[in-house]
């Protein structure tokens, strides 16, 4: 390995800095602040399970993005999480066992095989909160408007909230094999937008599934497309009442953010309800998805009902709001006493920021200093900052040390 190759990160692997490190930190503690409010309690899942349990019921776009490894002790094969939403179901329905309804949140790092788009982080931190035992339209609504809020921390503009329905796709497929064999083209030219593929692998279908098929990839737009999906899937039993909970939700979201797609099947395996998908301005991919997802607790023995969101990557989502003042602290001599280390120790513990051997400069790294610890007759005392007052009273103690 050459010099220069010894510290090459990975493709789409970077470190975080300090500047950086504290907007996605403080963002994170904001977050599960607010959640804890909720009444979500915090939970830390492993970062490597056995690959049956961290996979289970999940869909193979999740598989390709997964990391996978063999465990040395056992033999058996493990994978590192590329999603933590399983991990926490597990918890709920095998872990805590509990009845009712139970809340929980999450915040930590993923790593994926491959990147979920170019730009994107193989290692995002994903934060996110699950409500399970609840299967009404009130805990969606619930959890839409913790991630709304979610992103109002975050400092997000120009915010845009698209609300789909997977019961929808189901029910106008029904029970036509023909076209559950076609899933995945279908899926794919649905999420596309592409008519002319959706056209193509629907041709030989039944006109009953067809034309609503290619309706799907016209029904996006304002809340108001509703109306038109009511319209062009009115033979369809049950697609009715899942537009109904859409409008319903959509009036839960910040005015003038909800927008309909009912194209958008992100997850359609996964998903057993509701989904949305989050965006802000300037920003081409969502920076939060959730929905609801009643059948993953089956996997681990107890069946669900379940509803949840999280944040793609606490990153980028910290990037959206203002950087914020630099933080100030309080600049101390490097040498001191008895009396000056006890100063500098009620300060600490007070919340403010003391850095030893910093007098005569403005700033040290992320911190500029707008205090400082001198002598004051014959006491340290916290002065204004005076650059030349600081240096000296540093000198004068290393003399006199």
């Amino acid at each position: 390995m050459t010099p220069m190759s010894s510290w090459l990160l990975p493709e789409n692997i970077s470190d975080v800095l300090p500047d950086e490190a504290r907007r996605v930190e403080r963002l994170r503690r904001d977050l599960l602040d607010l959640y804890r409010v909720y009444g979500y309690e915090y939970v830390i899942p492993p970062l490597i399970e056995h690959l049956d349990s961290l996979l289970s019921g999940t869909d193979l776009e999740l598989d390709l993005r997964t990391f996978k490894l063999v465990d040395q002790t056992s033999g058996r094969s493990l994978g590192v999480r590329a999603d933590a939403t399983p991990q926490v179901a597990r918890i709920d329905a095998h872990i805590l066992n509990r009845a009712g309804v139970v809340r929980l949140c999450y915040a930590g790092p993923v790593l994926h095989a491959r990147p979920q788009h170019g730009l994107a982080s193989r290692e995002p931190i994903q934060v996110g909160a699950e409500l399970y035992g609840d299967s009404s339209l009130e805990a969606d609504a619930e959890v839409l408007q913790l991630a709304a809020r979610s992103l109002e921390l975050a400092g997000a503009r120009g915010v845009r909230i698209d609300l789909g329905h997977s019961g929808v796709l189901r029910a106008v497929l029904g029970g036509d094999a023909a076209a559950r064999e076609r899933i995945d083209p279908i899926l794919s030219a649905l999420s596309s937008k592409d008519a002319a593929a959706l056209r193509a692998v629907t041709a030989t279908l039944s006109d009953s599934i067809r034309q609503p098929l290619l309706a799907l990839a016209d029904l996006h737009g304002g809340v108001d497309i509703l109306n038109e999906a009511r319209r062009r899937l009115a033979h369809i039993d049950a697609v009715a009442r899942w537009l109904d909970e859409l409008e319903i939700l959509a009036a839960r979201c910040p005015v003038g953010s909800a927008s309909i797609d009912l194209a958008d099947l992100h997850g359609y395996r996964y998903y057993t309800g509701a989904t949305f998908a989050a965006y802000a301005a300037n920003c081409p991919w969502p920076l939060l998805r959730g929905g609801r997802y009643d059948e993953i607790g089956r996997a681990f023995g107890r069946a669900r009902p379940a509803t949840g969101f999280s944040i793609v990557d606490l990153r980028e989502a910290a990037q959206l709001g203002a950087a914020g003042p630099r933080p100030t602290a309080i600049a101390a001599p490097a040498s001191g006493d008895g009396e000056l280390d006890a100063l500098i120790a009620a300060l600490r513990a007070q919340g403010h920021i003391v850095v030893r051997g910093a007098v005569g400069a403005a700033q040290e790294g992320a911190f500029e200093f707008d205090r400082q610890i001198g002598r004051s007759g014959a006491r340290w005392q916290v002065l204004a900052w005076d650059r030349g007052a600081a240096a000296a009273a540093d000198r004068k103690g290393k003399n006199e040390a």
